[in-house]
């Protein structure tokens, strides 16, 4: 499928807005090395993005099936930006907490609508849909490097220049909202026709969970994992980082295409069974080939990334903003209130101990996908007519309260 504009908008919006997402790990080997925090401490400033990033997607999300509400990405762009760009400010480990939160409630604002804006975009399709996810997987990947690149050489005193991003962010985000016709104010009132199938949202919604908790718990981690490995060294630690974000990049696009040739669950079932394995080899291989389990790790976990959410939207095509807000949201950071328990295990015992019940998760996750159904595609009030120019989206009704 051809990319329109404003898919390729969203995409580099997408991509900024998860820059902030991307920064917390990314800031973690500098705030153990500048301030001392221990395993625990930078943990619980990961959860502190997580948490309300959790409990405010799916609010953000069901406010998103009431009202159309574009104005939102901008908006929340600007908020993940400003909560990073503040938290190497001070040596308060309360104001660094602060910060990082208001950073995930931006970040959980901005999602569930960007997800509602790009299926509209998109007309349902998974490929387009898997180019709106490589944006975000790009600004995981480019987060470490940009990190790297300024709090490296000045320390966690130049964070404010991170919010730069967020800028570029909110500036893409102006002709979407014109090209969507952002003056909509009110809910209205087109239903969908297609019933929800509640039981398979909940385990879609399951898997992810435990995905969550892989990819978080080695984002949070790789960094100082990889350079225990490799003799102590930042930038093995940075690379590792760097790859488990880029290898998503690949994925998403990956998942997309394999998409096109078999259905959605089947891919992602194998590809988390997949998964399992690389992830054994990540914990347990030595030397330079933790690298390679690094990468098939992160690919492995992003094929199935951007068909979950059409997934979800399709097995609840009447709450579509809540479906986003949980499966791009809730169920994706939710793995953040996991990563205390990894960090005290490894302060107990090592990284290593700690990290090693990561590979069970994308096993579980395989065997939910292995009771799911392959949804029919239903008649949303989300998708463009056909005939529509594809380079302009026009923005529907939205579903009322039910």
């Amino acid at each position: 499928m051809r990319r329109n504009s404003s898919i390729t908008l969203l995409s580099i919006g997408h991509a900024c807005v998860d820059i902030y997402q991307g920064a917390v790990a990314s800031l973690v080997p500098y705030f153990v090395a500048e301030r001392a925090y221990s395993y625990a401490a930078v943990s619980g400033i990961v959860l502190a993005a997580s948490v309300l990033s959790s409990v405010a997607q799916p609010v953000f999300g069901v406010l998103t099936d009431r009202w159309a509400m574009p104005w939102l990405l901008p908006l929340s762009t600007l908020l993940g930006g400003v909560g990073i760009a503040l938290s190497g400010v001070g040596d308060s480990y309360t104001l660094t907490l602060a910060v990082v939160a208001v950073s995930g409630v931006g970040v959980a604002a901005y999602h569930p609508e960007s997800a509602r804006v790009a299926r509209l975009a998109s007309r349902g399709s998974h490929s387009a849909m898997a180019w709106f996810s490589l944006g975000g997987n790009l600004g995981f990947a480019l987060a470490p490097v940009m990190v790297a690149a300024v709090v490296a050489t000045g320390g966690l005193r130049l964070t404010p220049l991170l919010v730069v991003p967020a800028v570029i962010g909110t500036a893409v985000c102006l002709p979407v909202l014109r090209a969507l016709g952002a003056r909509q104010t009110g809910a209205a009132g087109k239903t969908v026709e297609a019933g929800d199938d509640t039981s398979s949202f909940i385990r879609l919604s399951l898997a992810v969970v435990c995905r969550s908790i892989v990819f978080i718990g080695l984002s949070t981690f790789i960094s100082l994992y990889t350079a225990q490995r490799m003799d102590g060294s930042k930038a093995a630690g940075t690379a590792a980082l760097f790859l488990l974000y880029i290898g998503g990049a690949v994925g998403s696009v990956l998942g997309g295409s394999l998409a096109g040739r078999w259905d959605r669950v089947t891919v992602s079932r194998w590809s988390y069974l997949l998964t399992a394995g690389s992830v054994a080899g990540l914990v347990f291989v030595p030397g330079p080939a933790l690298y390679l389990f690094v990468v098939l790790t992160s690919a492995g976990l992003y094929i199935p990334f951007s068909l979950q959410v059409t997934l979800g939207q399709d097995y609840l095509p009447s709450r579509v903003g809540t479906a986003s807000g949980i499966t791009l949201g809730l169920t994706v950071s939710v793995g953040g209130l996991v990563s205390p328990l990894i960090g005290t295990v490894a302060d107990k015992t090592s990284l290593q101990t700690a990290l090693a019940p990561l590979i069970l998760m994308p096993v579980l996750s395989w065997l939910l996908f292995r009771t799911l159904p392959e949804p029919a595609v239903p008649s949303s009030p989300d998708a463009a007519p056909k005939g529509e120019d594809a380079d302009v989206v026009h923005s529907p009704a939205q579903p009322g309260s039910r």
